[in-house]
């Protein structure tokens, strides 16, 4: 059996270049230990699959190297495969400022990268496990549980830790040491946060409570981590465990054990001047029904239940008034840790992209093998912008092929 280039990985990154080095004249075959390709492209978005963003830039990324994902993110744009889909004839809605969603079905998605692959003649190989890879003269040669193959050159698109049940494991990091390269360090990001005893008590019985929230991460000490502004305002959602919705999956890849959350339940109201002005315009208010008019009114009265007090509002001093400010523009809260591997998005962290090509995505001097994809040390914020870094990668990579 012998290919120009086997791609190992059927997600994702991993079809867009087939497809792409397909049409550009090589033999590919594609292989997968799954039983389906793309399932996580068929959970994603809720099954709807943000297969995209709009506005993605490369600052919508970390990576301790993060000039790296510049040109291949300049070279094919969100535009290039909105292109695509509307010319598969896909429905697609904007949910939010930039994030495009499949109107039915992520299905859709994985309809159009299976059909070009078969359109570029690429060969898929399910259910094929990879046990080895190995230098053979100026090529490659991969052992698979269905036999060996000859190929020109190796990609590896296989991604990340996250959730494991969709088949992730950690077999391109494996792949990276053996021919020497670094693997940066890797945790879930893009995942909820659970929290212990008296707060993931309060979460529970508030469970499926969403509210617009501007969070940030507080650290104490001088740990690094990400480093831009740790802020986001975006919903909110109480679960029986913790805290979740989009502003904590975000806050989440900024987050380190230890750290504290601190999270404004009325982002752009200056709770203060708020309370004051509403004391001295209706001081035979509660200060339940002034809460109960911004806040969810199950949250609204938890507030009251968890600090003691449901005060007329002419009987706030100066000192509640500022004290209530404090509970709801900074109510303080420190997770006991995250979801982890089983829900995350993505994985934090990767192979080290200081020893491979940004246009080619190839291996300094081994240029027979490539690393495309979520596998690389290249994450996305949430909202589609992960799905353009597999096929802005994808395209570069089998571009280069």
């Amino acid at each position: 059996m012998t290919y120009d280039v086997v791609v190992i990985g059927a997600g994702a990154a991993g079809l867009m270049c087939a497809l792409t080095a397909g049409y550009g004249g090589q033999r590919v075959l594609v292989v997968d230990h799954a039983n389906k390709a793309g399932k996580k492209i068929l959970m994603s978005g809720g099954g709807r699959c943000n297969f995209t963003n709009l506005a993605t830039t490369p600052a919508n990324f970390f990576s301790a190297n993060p000039h790296f994902c510049i040109s291949a993110l300049k070279r094919y744009r969100p535009e290039h495969f909105v292109e695509l889909v509307e010319r598969h004839g896909v429905d697609y809605v904007e949910k939010a400022p930039g994030q495009l969603f499949c109107a039915d079905s992520a299905k859709e998605i994985l309809r159009v990268l299976l059909t070009e692959c078969d359109w570029a003649g690429v060969d898929i190989r399910l259910q094929c496990s990879v046990e080895r890879v190995e230098r053979l003269g100026e090529g490659m040669q991969v052992l698979t549980s269905q036999g060996r193959i000859e190929t020109g050159a190796v990609v590896v698109a296989c991604g990340g830790l996250s959730i494991p049940t969709m088949g992730a494991t950690g077999f391109g990091y494996d792949i990276a040491r053996q021919f020497g390269l670094a693997v940066t360090d890797t945790r879930p990001a893009l995942v909820p946060f659970i929290l212990t005893s008296q707060w993931k008590a309060r979460a529970a019985a508030l469970s499926g409570v969403a509210c617009d929230v501007a969070v940030s991460v507080l650290r104490d000490d001088q740990r690094q981590g990400p480093g831009r502004e740790q802020h986001y305002r975006e919903p909110m959602l109480f679960t029986h465990r913790g805290l979740s919705g989009p502003g904590m999956l975000q806050i989440s890849s900024y987050w380190l054990p230890g750290d504290e959350l601190e999270i404004d339940l009325l982002p752009g109201i200056d709770v203060g001047e708020a309370l004051a002005t509403a004391r001295r315009q209706s001081p035979r208010r509660q200060l339940s029904t002034w809460l109960g008019e911004r806040l969810p009114k199950r949250l609204a009265q938890s507030l009251g239940e968890w600090y003691g007090q449901d005060p007329l509002l002419a009987d706030l001093s100066n000192a509640r008034i500022e004290t209530w400010q404090g509970h709801l523009n900074r109510w303080r809260v420190k997770p006991a840790g995250t979801e982890g591997w089983r829900t995350a998005e993505v994985t934090m962290g990767g192979v080290d992209t200081q020893a491979i090509s940004s246009k080619s995505f190839a291996v300094e001097g081994l240029p027979q093998l490539r690393f495309i994809g979520e596998v690389l040390d290249v994450t996305g914020e949430l909202g589609g912008h992960n799905f353009q870094w597999a096929w802005s990668s994808g395209v570069a990579c089998g571009n280069a092929l």
